[in-house]
């Protein structure tokens, strides 16, 4: 049986994701870094569905040669920011379809990306690139108005993004900057300060053509930081608001020349307007997919393989069911430490809603911090006849769970 083989991927729907490679003959491979991520969903998967080989994503190198040594390979699966381009290259040496790299490299450098949304008309906001090993507070205080955020420019999961409102935090930002080891892109960008809701446009492009599935509303944690609270899909847009939603996030893949693939794009409606906060050249991350799965009816999964195979996906021109409602909030670490456990799940089972408990840490995972992503432990989802319902269960069983922590001296 020849292989499909994921490039890390996202925590849900591996399952799924197995069982659409086998439809076409083939078998699911799953290369990462770290298995450990994986567990929940791999025990749901059906046993012998998924092969799962160790091997450092990061390095394009080591993940080539593991490929090479697997049965014929039709296809690479690239659904993770962080081994993007990892995927593309292997891909590209082993003559498999695949995006553009310049494309998706564009999308994926937040601070270029940026300038290239305001050289082509498609942002009124601006941002300043710099390096922060050089960069000092009096020069930067001269290119950047206050407040803005500041970002790296290869960050994912809300991890490295400060709010600045003033030259004292501009200060603090490049001192935690030169400390950081966790940057994966040499520079900052500052970006204009945004006002307003964020939601995400999911969509797929097949040769040009792209099809806007649906809205995800966003609901962030308080400022200062930007840590995703809640979800939900899809939301109830006026018919004006989707057809303009549809058409400027269809202007800017095209500006980039993405032609094919899913995308995620955030983005904010503040009182001037549309303005794109970034766009991931990807399939939506942690819940999204199950979101479109449960609630439209939409085969994501399958829509994934065929693209890495090559081939038009149905999913351009499936006529969606009538949607339902699908929503998750994120349970979140009090404190950095170590899980004890997450308890309540029992009192779940009689709430509207059909809530479900899906674990992201395990019981003794460490969490570092909880200023973004890395402090998720537990994501109740929830369904309902509307978004806006499935929003409301799922906070209201959120609210029975609790996440319990012991103190770690290896934290900080």
């Amino acid at each position: 049986m020849s292989v499909i083989a994921a490039v890390e991927a996202p925590n849900f729907g591996i399952g799924h994701l197995a069982a659409a490679a086998r439809r076409r003959g083939h078998e699911l491979v799953l290369l990462t870094a770290d298995r450990s991520r994986y567990l929940h969903e791999l025990a749901q998967a059906e046993p012998g569905t998924v092969t799962v080989v160790d091997v450092d994503t990061d390095d394009a190198d080591r993940v080539l040669a593991v490929l090479r040594t697997l049965p014929e390979v039709a296809g690479i699966l690239r659904m993770v920011d962080t081994v993007s381009d990892q995927a593309l290259q292997v891909a590209r040496e082993l003559g498999l379809p695949h995006s553009d790299p310049s494309a998706t490299a564009l999308l994926r450098d937040k601070g270029g990306f940026r300038d290239h949304l305001r050289r082509h008309g498609l942002s009124r906001a601006r941002s300043h690139v710099f390096d922060p090993a050089t960069a000092t507070t009096d020069d930067l205080v001269t290119s950047v108005d206050f407040p803005c955020v500041v970002k790296d420019v290869a960050g994912a999961g809300s991890r490295n993004v400060w709010l600045v409102r003033d030259k004292e935090e501009l200060a603090d930002v490049l001192e935690t900057a030169r400390r950081s080891t966790s940057l994966r892109g040499r520079h900052l960008t500052a970006e204009a300060y945004l006002v307003g809701p964020m939601y995400s446009a999911e969509t797929l492009t097949w040769d040009g053509q792209t099809r806007l599935l649906g809205v995800s509303s966003r609901t962030l944690s308080p400022e200062p930081h930007f840590r995703e609270e809640s979800a939900s899909f899809p939301v109830a847009l006026p018919d004006a608001l989707e057809a303009e939603i549809r058409e400027h996030v269809s202007q800017v893949l095209a500006s980039v020349g993405y032609r094919h693939g899913f995308t995620h794009t955030e983005f904010i409606r503040t009182a001037e307007g549309l303005e794109i906060v970034e766009v991931n050249p990807r399939l939506g991350g942690v819940v999204i997919g199950e979101f479109m799965r449960r609630a439209a009816e939409f085969d994501v999964h399958q829509a994934l393989v065929e693209m890495a195979l090559g081939e038009r996906p149905a999913l351009m021109d499936t006529v969606p069911a009538l949607p339902t409602g699908a929503a998750a909030v994120g349970l979140y670490a009090s404190e950095p430490g170590v899980v004890a456990s997450v308890d309540g799940a029992a009192t779940l089972a009689n709430h509207p809603g059909s809530p479900e408990l899906y674990p992201v840490q395990d019981r003794g995972a460490r969490i570092v911090s909880t200023a973004d992503q890395r402090g998720l432990v537990a994501i109740v989802m929830a369904e309902g006849e509307t978004a806006e319902l499935a929003l409301h269960h799922a906070w209201s069983a959120a609210g029975k769970i609790r996440v319990r922590m012991e103190t770690d001296a290896g934290t900080a």
